[in-house]
């Protein structure tokens, strides 16, 4: 699997931040200016000085007598052509004389100027009081030497901008690029340093295997924005933890189970002239079949295949389950009666795993049932089913016991103790809840709650219409 430096990316990615952040800003610079801001003041006529100037380089050149004059280029006889009031002037570097063709009216307002040797000089002629910054002149090196170009009344063209563009990336580009070196190395530093905690929050998890999920990541020295990461991981752990756990008890706990029965069937092997060894074996080899179905039902139970998206008519999966039953219930000397709404009551789940809950919990009710004693199986239009028993009932300090895997009041009581485990697990997995209460008079109600399908609201629907 490939992986990125974390530190390289923000980096970078702090790097194109500041090329676009330079240049928003150079372009809102410019727009104040546009605007008229005092600081910022300046016109699209200024922004051609530029390329006014080295038009006006381009001109140069020497004649017979080896004196600098200016030979206009077709681009600046273009400009002069629509601009008529633009005027260019140069001035020789020690001599500070003019070049021959400068524009006198220029030679008379700068050539004073020339004596300090500006580095830099914006003007207005007299008589032109609305012009903003309409004349330039800087000193610049050209193929006859250092030159002091003086450019006025130059117009604006839209190539212009790009010369602008260049000019100043040409000045900022060294401070632009140092600039752009040191945030880089500050965001380096900054990012390795502040990745610090999670590089020893990662470190710590390397540490952990199925052996040592109790240890928990150090919550304490990690920043806000770090701060869920690590607490998500440690309730992964916890939660990873606790299944594991769960896991080894629950293995333990069927080898116990199977140990028992296995043993037994062992010590029949070796009495089969007892007269009721045939029966015995059965009753033996029923058992531990009940043993492996129940693990069997709680290892699919996890398998992300199982499917819950089935519609089932509660009334008549409670029906189904009764008929089944009713042959236990019958040489058992007990009753099982049904009660339910005369319209069905549509779930949704796997019909299967919801078999499987209610027949359990049907088992459990005729095991407490008292001989001659009725089941009442109660089937509600809210999608609860009720089975009720009136034997012994379970104890309140009893009642979440209950559904733990292999968990039983005592050793005489008959069953495995998965049952019930297994049917939370299910019920739990369908959305629904299962619970114990008291049955009135005596006994115990556990209650089976399931999420209502809209198959019911289709079938009102279907009932109003008909």
């Amino acid at each position: 699997m490939r992986r990125h430096s974390l530190v390289l990316r923000i980096v970078g990615c702090l790097f194109f931040a500041q090329i676009i952040a330079f240049t928003i800003a150079w372009l809102f610079t410019i727009g104040l200016g546009l605007a008229g801001v005092d600081i910022f003041a300046t016109s699209l006529d200024e922004l051609s000085a530029i390329r006014a100037k080295k038009q006006v380089v381009a001109s140069l050149a020497m004649n017979d007598a080896k004196m600098l004059e200016f030979r206009p280029t077709p681009d600046l006889l273009e400009d002069l052509a629509r601009a008529p009031g633009m005027k260019f002037a140069a001035f020789k570097g020690l001599s500070r004389d003019p070049v021959a063709g400068s524009s006198p009216e220029l030679i008379a307002m700068l050539r004073p100027l020339i004596e300090i040797s500006p580095t830099h000089v914006h003007f207005v002629l007299p008589g032109d009081p609305s012009a903003i910054r309409a004349g330039l002149m800087e000193p610049l090196w050209t193929p006859f030497g250092r030159l002091h170009i003086a450019v006025y009344g130059q117009k604006f063209r839209w190539s212009d901008i790009f010369y602008v563009a260049v000019e100043d990336m040409r000045w900022l580009i060294w401070y632009f690029v140092m600039a752009t070196v040191m945030s880089a190395g500050a965001a380096w530093f900054a990012v390795r340093w502040g990745l610090e905690p999670l590089r020893r929050a990662a470190e710590q998890a390397s540490g952990i295997d199925m052996n040592s999920l109790h240890q928990r990541l150090d919550a304490n020295d990690v920043s806000s924005e770090i701060g869920p990461l690590v607490d998500a991981v440690n309730d992964a752990l916890a939660r990873l933890d606790a299944g594991v756990a769960r896991q080894k008890r629950f293995a333990a706990n069927a080898a116990h189970e199977l140990r028992t029965p296995v043993t037994v069937l062992g010590v029949r092997l070796d009495a089969p002239e007892e007269p009721t060894f045939k029966n015995d074996l059965k009753r033996d080899h029923r058992r531990i079949r009940n043993i492996v179905e129940q693990l069997l039902a709680s290892a699919r139970l996890g398998e992300q295949t199982t499917k819950l998206d089935e519609t089932i008519n509660l009334v008549e999966l409670a029906r189904t389950m009764i008929a089944d039953a009713a042959l236990l219930a019958l040489k058992a000397r007990r009753r099982i009666v049904l009660e339910s709404p005369s319209a069905p009551v549509f779930v949704t789940g796997n019909r299967p795993a919801l078999e499987s809950v209610i027949a359990n919990v049907i088992d459990n009710a005729l095991r407490a049932e008292p001989e001659g004693g009725a089941v009442h199986v109660r089937v509600a239009e809210n999608a609860t089913l009720e089975v009720i028993d009136h034997g012994c009932g379970v104890e309140e300090a009893d009642r979440e016991m209950v559904f733990e895997a292999f968990w039983r009041k005592n050793e005489a009581t008959p069953g495995t103790g998965l049952g019930l485990a297994v049917a939370k697990e299910i019920v739990d997995a369908h959305g629904g809840h299962i619970w114990v209460e008291d049955t009135l008079g005596g006994g115990a109600t556990f209650k089976l709650e399931f999420p209502r399908s809209n198959a019911n609201l289709n079938f009102a629907a279907r009932e109003r219409c008909g």
